[in-house]
């Protein structure tokens, strides 16, 4: 099984999203041997819901997170997971600060997978909560990609 960690500031809106979408891609393509899960950098949000902005994405995906709490990242989890995947680079040094240094080569941004590499804007404070979600749908695409051209799926 290969363990993607999808990770944001507060778990509520990129991460979440990420998470779900990529899970359901998967479930789309019927692909199995990979888990994603999501986690949040800070502390601010643990135990809350997903953002209003994100949910009402993924209802009108029709895609269930209605279990999801936001929770952080722990250096556990680095060894845990096989890829950590940040939203944009403040994540990613948070993220390198939590798991430490060892785990820097399972550490990479989202849109690295794509053609247009660079961060996601948080919706939190664009409330561009659709530009969030093509972004956040080209790079798991580009994910699934790069897990085919590496032979893990």
């Amino acid at each position: 099984m290969y363990r993607i960690l999808f990770v944001c500031h507060g778990n509520i809106c990129r991460s979440p999203m990420a998470e779900f979408v990529f899970a359901d891609m998967l479930k789309k393509r019927g692909i199995t041997g990979v888990f994603a899960a999501s986690a949040a950098t800070s502390t601010e949000e643990i135990g809350n819901p997903v953002h209003y902005g994100t949910a009402a994405v993924l209802r009108r995906l029709g895609i269930d997170f209605s279990a999801k709490r936001a929770r952080q990242m722990t250096r556990a989890d680095a060894g845990e997971y096989d890829l950590l995947i940040g939203m944009d680079g403040a994540n990613i040094r948070n993220m390198t600060r939590i798991a430490g240094e060892k785990y820097a080569g399972k550490l990479r941004l989202l849109l690295d997978f794509t053609h247009r590499p660079g961060n996601i804007a948080d919706p939190w404070y664009t409330g561009e909560f659709e530009t969030t979600y093509r972004d956040i749908s080209e790079g798991c695409e580009g994910l699934i990609d790069w897990l085919y051209g590496e032979g893990i799926i």
